[in-house]
């Protein structure tokens, strides 16, 4: 496991306090992205969970990928999917799957796609993975920079 950066330790944080996943990761990029924080969670709030809580591509990715188009603005479409290729099998290694509803199963977690999220109790926490996807994910794109 490669060592915590601070931006990753900030997703943890953000995803503790109550971030869904992808805004959990945007925000700790926030102070590099060009818009206020309150956009961003705006931004980021459809994607979490999933996307919409479907439990299609994890938050934490979204989050992440959306991060890459504000990060590296001007590039070609070329090299953004590029970019977003390496960061998703660089996700995919590391965690097994790059799909909320995968990641969740295999952590014997029934993912519910009721548009109602869960309530976020200790217990939510401690048996939920996403914590250490959104660290994950953070870190990736903190050493993609």
């Amino acid at each position: 496991m490669r060592s915590d950066g601070a931006r990753a330790q900030r997703a943890v944080q953000n995803f503790k306090s109550g971030c869904n996943c992808a805004q959990a990761v945007m925000l700790a990029f926030s102070d590099l992205l060009g818009l206020p924080e309150e956009k961003i969670a705006a931004l980021a709030l459809p994607m979490g969970a999933g996307m919409g809580r479907l439990r299609e591509t994890c938050g934490a990715v979204s989050g992440a990928v959306l991060c890459l188009g504000l990060l590296f603005p001007g590039r070609e479409k070329g090299e953004m999917y590029a970019l977003v290729q390496q960061f998703a099998r660089r996700f995919r290694e590391e965690n097994g799957s790059i799909n909320c509803g995968e990641l969740l199963s295999g952590a014997g977690i029934l993912a519910d796609t009721s548009p109602n999220p869960a309530a976020r109790t200790p217990a939510y926490y401690k048996k939920r993975p996403c914590a250490e996807l959104v660290r994950s994910a953070a870190a990736i794109l903190e050493e993609m920079l």
